[in-house]
């Protein structure tokens, strides 16, 4: 008895938690339901006041929509039985007034939900009509069930409705149409060559390519009232499509045809003076457009591409579409030096090399093309952390495979050089490190002095200790009877691997020292080409120094390319010795003509839309550059592109006796004594002599002048030490201190 009843007890346990669990379930499920119909409820609310906003943004355009509802269905009855039937039979009039309202509801509900007021109609195109479609369909439907559930269709014409379906895309296309009225009836066939009187004024231009990207062009050419090009004609690859127009532009033949299409564009006054490459030239063929840019060059038609519609704009710009140069090493107007490669190779390939100032433009150019000659291992020392992480991250991706070191290094630093000599103890050292901007270096005399002259001395005493092949120390036309400090400091950079080559003739052993001198180079870091563009860019003024001055300019590779093949010439032939590789770099150039043609080449008119600013001489620079020095002697080079130049040499002994007390000044930051020193070593280096030594400061000869050296005019060493002692507080001391490892 006991036992059935714990058995009923226990059961009745067990049902009772199964109803709570039950109650459970269906409270939650209510919950849930709840909250989803309260969060339904917040999104409906919510999507049905962005819809009234919506309207509210576009009322003349809902207003429009709602009257073209109601027109089309009224049309359409009318369209089905004919206005006398319609007019006879009052039962179609009832059944029109019955199905108008609750198609307006309809109407007003579905049109805002179907987004036709969340586009912006202006810029519209073919695959936004789905969106008119879709409400059309919706709207129909909806009014189909109405009816159905109301009258069961009776008296309700089915045509009627496919017809009214027809009529309401027409009208919602064409009220959306009308937003772009003013581009559709731009331009007429012969728009683009009428010679009206505002077009005169603009720029005739003759586009390459008659794709995807020359469309887009026209189309934007064609909104903006205020661009300065007008087209005039396309020349296409093939010349299938000779003799039909582009959005009103004409195509007059293929890329072969180009002169003739410029003589019939000559003969109706509308000469192109821009070609406009509208994709890439080497989408069109690397040959076929490079010809075609010089015969436009040639012809004086600046010559320029279309940016990529993905490219990321500087938000300042305010040109919409700008127009990209093609080739700035046009400006240099001559040919490009022929190389001797297999020279170079042999030069390269299997040694060790090492660069200082790899991370710089002449250092990154050169470690890229000694990469791709196969050394057996590259170093790059490099003072800048970002120049030395951005050079070893192209060379990762570039030559993954080829073995290489990165070196955070001063060359001013002695024994940081030592030590790096001495870890990788290279065969071929190029030495590219320098402060080359010279108002900069005029400001720092001190730093340029360290850097130009006791950085080259630490890179040529390492190179020779620890046996290298060769050093090969990059140079500037600055040099040449210098006015500026860090012309003068890269003469005595010169001067120094000058003494140490004809020391090793002498000996006959020790490392080859070549010199390599060259002048501007295009697109190079601080250079004159990159401020130009920038200035073009803002809207100019760009700003020359002197009318009159000249420059020579090189581009970056082919200054690097002729460095090598002078240094694999120099070291292989033997050639060279005690002498400066001087490269040909033609003839001068003016920079008031460089910045002309820069503003021709960006589609603009000389000091019409950019102006140019003449803003005098900057500390230290020339009017003109020169090749040879006063004291050079010019002589024959057997290396294609290059000339030699014998400068009268100094004794090393003196050089490292002077380099000590510069070093010694320099780091005291006496710039009076460090001019003072570099003009008792640099012919003709002129420099404004400090006040307090006054008429004591004149150039005199020294006493211990050797024979053959009546070019050293400077300061006397007892007036030298007297300066010294009064900077140091009365120390005489005059030699400074100096490694003797740096004497080796």
């Amino acid at each position: 008895m006991e036992r059935g009843e714990k058995v009923i007890s226990a059961q009745r346990q067990e049902m009772g938690a199964r109803r709570d669990d039950v109650l459970a379930a269906w409270k939650a499920a209510i919950a849930y339901a709840g909250s989803a119909v309260s969060a339904a409820f917040l999104l409906s609310k919510k999507t049905a006041s962005s819809h009234v906003r919506k309207v509210r943004q576009a009322p003349l355009l809902f207003a429009t929509d709602l009257v073209s509802a109601c027109f089309a269905l009224s049309f359409a009855f009318v369209a089905r039985y004919g206005l006398e039937q319609v007019q006879a039979s009052p039962e179609l009039i009832q059944t029109l007034l019955f199905a108008g309202p609750q198609y307006l509801a309809i109407c007003i509900v579905v049109f805002p939900m179907a987004g036709l007021y969340s586009r912006n109609w202006r810029y519209g195109s073919i695959s936004d009509l789905w969106t008119i479609l879709r409400a059309v369909l919706i709207t129909t439907a909806l009014l189909v069930c109405v009816l159905f559930f109301i009258t069961r269709l009776e008296d309700i014409p089915r045509a009627a409705l496919l017809l009214e379906a027809l009529l309401l895309s027409l009208f919602l296309s064409a009220s959306r149409l009308s937003f772009r009225i003013n581009e559709l009836s731009l331009p007429d066939n012969a728009g683009w060559l009428k010679q009206a009187p505002e077009r005169e004024q603009k720029i005739p231009t003759l586009l390459v390519g008659a794709g995807d990207a020359a469309d887009l062009y026209l189309r934007a050419v064609s909104r903006d009232r205020s661009c300065f090009h007008r087209p005039v004609a396309i020349i296409e690859p093939t010349g299938a499509c000779e003799g039909i127009m582009l959005r009103g532009v004409p195509i007059l033949g293929a890329l072969t045809d180009f002169e003739r299409v410029v003589r019939e564009l000559r003969l109706s006054n509308s000469f192109p003076r821009h070609l406009v490459f509208t994709e890439a030239p080497s989408v069109f063929g690397e040959e076929v457009c490079e010809k075609l840019i010089r015969q436009a060059e040639a012809l004086g038609i600046a010559v320029s591409r279309l940016s990529q519609m993905t490219e990321l704009k500087n938000a300042k710009r305010g040109n919409r579409f700008e127009l990209k140069s093609i080739e700035l090493t046009d400006l240099l107007e001559r040919p490009q030096a022929a190389l001797d490669r297999d020279a170079i190779l042999r030069l390269i390939r299997r040694r060790r090399v090492l660069i200082t100032g790899a991370g710089g433009s002449i250092g990154s150019e050169l470690t890229l093309q000694i990469a791709a000659c196969e050394p057996s291992q590259l170093v790059l020392v490099e003072n800048c952390e970002f120049n030395l992480y951005t050079i070893d991250l192209e060379l990762a991706e570039r030559f993954p495979t080829l073995p290489r070191a990165t070196c955070l290094c001063n060359v001013r630093r002695a024994n940081r050089v030592n030590d790096v000599f001495e870890e990788y103890r290279p065969e071929l050292v190029f030495h590219a490190a320098a402060l080359k901007h010279v108002p900069m270096v005029e400001i720092n005399p001190c730093e340029g002095a360290l850097t130009n002259v006791i950085g080259t001395m630490n890179v040529a005493n390492a190179a020779r200790q620890i046996g290298a092949l060769a050093m090969v120390q990059i140079s500037t036309d600055k040099v040449v009877n210098p006015t500026s400090v860090m012309g003068g400091t890269k003469r005595l950079a010169e001067l120094y691997c000058q003494a140490l080559d004809l020391e090793g003739v002498e000996r006959g052993s020790g490392p080859r020292y070549m010199t390599v001198r060259f002048g501007n180079v295009l697109g190079s870091s601080g250079s004159l080409i990159p401020l130009f563009k920038r200035q073009i860019a803002s809207g100019g003024p760009l700003t020359v120094t002197d009318p009159d001055m000249t420059r020579f300019f090189m581009t970056i590779r082919e200054a690097v390319e002729l460095t090598l093949q002078a240094s694999a010439y120099g070291l292989e032939g033997d050639i060279g010795k005690g002498e400066i590789f001087v490269l040909d770099m033609g003839k001068p150039v003016k920079i008031m003509d460089i910045a002309r043609r820069m503003i021709r080449l960006a589609g603009l008119v000389p000091d019409k839309d950019i102006a140019i600013k003449v803003i005098g001489l900057r500390p230290g620079e020339k009017c003109y550059e020169e090749l040879f020095d006063m004291n050079d002697t010019p002589v024959p080079s057997p290396v294609p592109g290059v000339f030699g130049a014998i400068p009268r040499p100094v004794p090393l002994s003196k050089l490292r006796t002077t380099f000590a007390r510069l070093e010694r000044f320099a780091e005291l930051g006496d710039a009076s004594m460090v001019l003072a020193l570099i003009s008792s070593l640099v012919p003709g280096y002129a420099w404004q002599r400090p006040a307090l030594a006054g008429a004591a400061l004149a150039p005199m000869q020294d006493e211990s002048t050797r024979e053959g050296e009546d070019h050293d005019v400077g300061l006397p060493d007892n007036l030298l030490a007297a300066l010294v002692a009064e900077t140091d507080g009365g120390s005489a001391e005059v030699s400074g201190w100096i490694s003797p490892s740096r004497l080796q």
